[in-house]
């Protein structure tokens, strides 16, 4: 048996190659912008990182006089609570897609895929004219019932074939011992379907961390605006100063949660889409 996996690997060892090139050249560009953050711009255009020591201060200044911090606490609150608002919608949504037969189902079914064709810029202005109409243009909700309303398609036609895979003997059983529909939904079906909701979770707190067109539109007061908006304010004012330090350790900030949560993650979000796929 060992022999026979030896020779499969040896088979594909030569498709490994590109993977492991990517991969190199990837740490190595991901170093160097790590380097260049703590360096200064003289550092940098001398090809001598770090040559005058680690200046901690790129970052120090961002959160002192660049306000970095809040934009970084409002982009917490953005991606956290949209990632519950869509759970919450779309998870009872795809429950009764997955499970229940009702006249209408599948046009239902076809309209959250359809909504899924839809570019954003097509319903933008829209949505603008909507939410000044109920005057919540210049708040931190706003741009959280966006997140959820525009991903909630993605999330119902997601977790739907979770739900549709899940054994109705679950549900006759938990009836039986006189659970009620929502009470087996809540007790019962959730905790199956934990693989399914943490992989599109994490689908969703990646996409929103790191959107930009929206909250270009609807987030750009200083005091709503995100953290990957300010990016661009930082590194237009970075560059007329000649602060390039200050640029990569900006580009650090804004990358390096989604990098975390990734790399700590990385193996539910295969397992998540492998059990979504076979049970599907």
């Amino acid at each position: 048996m060992r022999s026979e996996q030896s020779k499969i690997r040896k088979r594909l060892w030569p498709a490994y190659i590109p993977l492991y090139a990517w991969l190199i050249f990837s740490i190595i560009l991901f170093g160097w912008v790590i380097l260049a953050s703590l360096s200064t711009t003289r550092d940098i255009f001398t090809n001598s990182l770090l040559g005058s020591g680690a200046h901690f201060s790129n970052y120090i200044d961002l959160f002192k006089n660049q306000g970095m911090g809040r934009y970084f606490l409002n982009s917490v609150i953005y991606t956290v609570a949209s990632c519950i608002g869509i759970v919450v919608v779309a998870a009872p949504a795809a429950y009764i897609l997955g499970r229940v037969q009702f006249k209408g189902r599948s046009l239902v079914s076809m309209m959250f895929v359809s909504a899924l064709a839809i570019p954003g810029i097509l319903i933008t202005i829209p949505l603008f004219s909507l939410f000044v109409e109920l005057k919540l243009t210049g708040s931190i909700l706003t741009l959280i019932l966006i997140y959820i309303c525009t991903n909630v398609p993605f999330g119902v036609f997601f977790m739907t074939g979770f739900f549709s895979s899940i054994p109705k003997e679950f549900e006759e059983s938990s009836a039986m011992d006189g659970c009620g529909p929502i009470k087996s939904f809540i007790q019962i079906i959730l905790p199956i379907a934990q693989p399914g909701l943490i992989t599109l979770s994490i689908f969703n707190f990646l996409g929103v961390w790191n959107e930009y067109f929206y909250a270009l539109i609807f987030a750009n007061d200083p005091g709503t605006r995100t953290l990957a908006l300010s990016l661009q304010s930082i590194v237009y004012g970075f560059a007329n100063t000649g602060n390039y330090g200050g640029i990569f350790a900006a580009c650090m900030v804004v990358f390096l949660p989604s990098f975390i949560v990734y790399l700590f993650v990385s193996k539910k979000i295969i397992a998540g889409i492998t059990v979504g796929s076979v049970k599907g």
